[in-house]
């Protein structure tokens, strides 16, 4: 009788193993290319305690300069996430591959990709030099953001939906809007509320980084504290900023989940 055979619980991969040789000389590679040393790092260090000792504790030198800040961040928010969900709505449905014909998913995709293609801080200088200093240019940039990101998911929820829906409702001679407000909206329209209000959310975070370049809200305050070394009041920002995202993550969770609560009512 033979001895059983062996089995080898895992093969060793070499390609595997040598990718994983190949990242590790890269990464020192790297290290070594960006002027990276230990002793560079212990200093930053050093530096980073002292700046966070000068924070602590957090003052409100200017409490009127910081309320403007945040109530113009939340405006420039609102109004950008408002504007930009409106206007993703047919750009979404002309990118639809499997709704729209060839000549008109191209160049929605194209608007998509050209508007997902840059940072807002770098859409913000470009509105800055366009239409100067203010909320103006935040409100232009985080639109541009908002229809790069809720454009491309709209139109990919719009290609998972099923066509049985789409097809049936086309042959009772429904128009093509009865055909998307009937057939398409209301498979997608869960998966849009929460790209919506993930957006705000997102529109938060970023009108206070559009600032810093002079795109108006909390950003500018901050960097104007930066400039002062006035660290104290930066840490007082930096937290009415974490307090402002907080509460904008709960006001979102709360209305994505009256909306997807009324879609299964509905359903039912």
């Amino acid at each position: 009788m033979s001895p059983p055979a062996t089995r080898v619980a895992l093969r060793a991969n070499w390609w595997t193993r040598a990718g994983w040789v190949l990242l590790a000389a890269y990464v020192v590679y790297a290290l070594a290319r960006l002027d990276f040393s230990w002793p560079r790092f212990l200093t930053g260090l050093d530096n980073g305690v002292r700046f966070l000792d000068r924070m602590l504790p957090p003052r409100i030198a200017q409490p009127d300069s910081l309320l403007k800040g945040l109530t113009e961040s939340l405006e420039i928010a609102i109004l950008a996430s408002a504007i930009g969900i409106v206007l993703s709505l047919p750009i979404g449905l002309l990118a639809a591959r499997n709704l729209m014909p060839v000549w008109a998913t191209w160049p929605a995709r194209a608007l998509i990709a050209a508007a997902r293609s840059f940072h807002p801080v770098i859409v913000a200088i470009i509105f800055v030099k366009a239409v100067g200093f203010g909320a103006l240019a935040g409100i232009g940039a985080l639109i541009v953001g908002s229809i790069g990101f809720i454009g491309k998911l709209f139109a990919e929820a719009i290609e998972e939906i099923s066509l049985k829906q789409v097809e049936a409702i086309r042959a009772t001679g429904a128009s093509f809007m009865n055909v998307i407000a009937i057939g398409v909206m209301p498979q997608v329209f869960g998966r849009f509320i929460g790209f919506a209000t993930y957006q705000l959310d997102s529109n938060l975070r970023n009108s206070t980084m559009v600032g810093i370049v002079g795109a108006g809200g909390i950003g500018g305050t901050l960097f104007s504290a930066f400039q002062r070394f006035d660290y104290d009041f930066v840490a007082a920002i930096l937290l009415c900023i974490i307090a402002m995202i907080m509460a904008g993550e709960v006001l979102a969770t709360w209305v994505r989940g009256v909306f997807l609560e009324r879609g299964k009512v509905d359903e039912e």
